[in-house]
């Protein structure tokens, strides 16, 4: 049953048009992890916290639009979707819905989600649930403008540990992708005013990266991980282009793709990092290995790609920070260990931005010639797994168990 919490008056502009300096999806604007060139300049000295709140477990990413944060949580058996005054850290409007949840037997330290970062487009905010639960709602008033569950294909039995994909919207329509290792995997393209189903793509249970769209000569393709491989399917009628294997034996392909314009790079932690060029000849399409680096192996941190280089964190050596040339693979330069245990990295215009799960951030000059770390700020004194938001006034950042706003000082 839905609940719902008391509304907060807010005057109209700031319900408006959002501006090219909202942060609506899953790492940034446009999905790259590239930062509006207004946001987060210039960098302070330091950082103080203008709000905090308690929001409950989770992994979801806070996006911002229109004046308010929205932000995905869970406080078991429930999960919660709230919209907070980005000014004040003020409930604007809040819902909660049952969603029971079992965790898997090896996920014994993980809270039970929610994972996927919540989409605004326009004036609607759609949320994806551990359990599979999709939920579209009114990003000005609060009202849920319709319900799909797709928690009968979520299943833990085996190694999955919830759905994680979090939504794209791609030619006018809202893509996700859900389902689990038991059951098989589904990616499904929905109308976003009704939530009726236009086309449904079936295959093997979902990996836990966020699919992209990209285009290759004429093409529009979704691209995204299963379990096991990498799928190319038709952005338009979700008819199935190419598969490409890329297994990992505990079904933990997490890393989003990176499209370079010409390459395909994917990378896991037991698998490396690979690169891929998506060809067609008569008719049929094939993703062609160019290059592979088992040396820089990702595992839950997702990279940035600019001027021809790969900017991420591998695994190993317990965390190095790396630059990678998207060409050739070809390692430009690596730290020597101990980095970050995970990472959300982002790109400025000078810089890249390291979160790591710490709480620290890291402010290292974007160059393929040598690692330089030009700031190093604590940001927060628990752990910081989610995506931060980056604002032309400052950073909005998920902890373990709240949400804050930081502003330079």
């Amino acid at each position: 049953m839905m609940k719902t919490a008391v509304m907060v008056a807010v005057t109209a502009s700031a319900l408006l048009a959002q501006t090219p300096q909202d942060w609506s999806q899953w790492r940034g604007p446009s999905r790259d992890g590239v930062v509006p060139a207004a946001a987060g300049r210039p960098w302070p000295a330091s950082w103080k916290r203008a709000w905090r709140v308690d929001v409950g477990e989770g992994y979801s990413s806070p996006v911002v639009s229109g004046g308010r944060v929205f932000l995905h949580s869970r406080k078991d058996p429930e999960e919660i979707v709230t919209a907070y005054t980005v000014a004040a850290g003020h409930i604007a409007w809040q819902h909660s819905y049952r969603a029971e949840f079992t965790k898997n037997q090896y996920a014994t330290s993980m809270a039970k989600g929610p994972h996927a970062t919540p989409l605004v487009a326009g004036t609607s905010l759609f949320t994806l649930g551990g359990t599979g639960i999709l939920t579209a709602w009114n990003t000005q008033t609060g009202d849920m403008l319709w319900l799909k569950n797709y928690s009968t294909l979520v299943d833990t039995s085996n190694l999955f540990t919830g759905t994680a994909a979090s939504p794209l919207m791609e030619g006018g329509l809202l893509i996700v992708q859900v389902g689990s290792d038991v059951k098989g995997g589904r990616v499904i393209a929905l109308d976003p005013q009704t939530g009726a189903e236009k086309w449904t793509w079936k295959g093997a249970g979902p990996g836990y990266a966020s699919p992209v769209a990209i285009t290759v000569g004429t093409s529009r393709q979704i691209v995204t991980l299963t379990e096991g491989s990498i799928e190319g399917i038709d952005a338009k009628t979700g008819a199935a282009l190419w598969s490409s294997p890329f297994p990992d034996e505990y079904h933990e392909n997490i890393v989003t793709p990176l499209w370079t314009g010409t390459h395909l790079i994917v990378s896991g932690t037991r698998q490396g990092t690979h690169a891929y060029t998506l060809k067609q000849a008569d008719g049929t399409w094939r993703a062609v290995e160019t290059w592979k680096k088992p040396d820089v192996a990702m595992y839950m941190s997702t990279p940035v790609l600019a001027d021809g280089v790969i900017y991420g964190l591998s695994a190993k050596k317990k965390g190095q920070i790396v630059a990678v040339d998207a060409a050739t693979g070809a390692l430009k330069w690596a730290t020597e260990g101990r980095a970050a245990d995970q990472a959300s990295i982002l790109l400025t215009a000078n810089h890249v931005l390291i979160l790591t799960t710490g709480g620290e951030l890291l402010l290292v000059k974007r160059s393929p010639a040598k690692y330089e770390e030009e700031r190093r700020y604590t940001v927060a004194d628990s752990a910081t797994w989610a995506v931060p938001a980056l604002l032309p006034d400052g950073l909005v950042i998920r902890d373990a168990g709240g949400l804050m706003r930081l502003i330079g000082s």
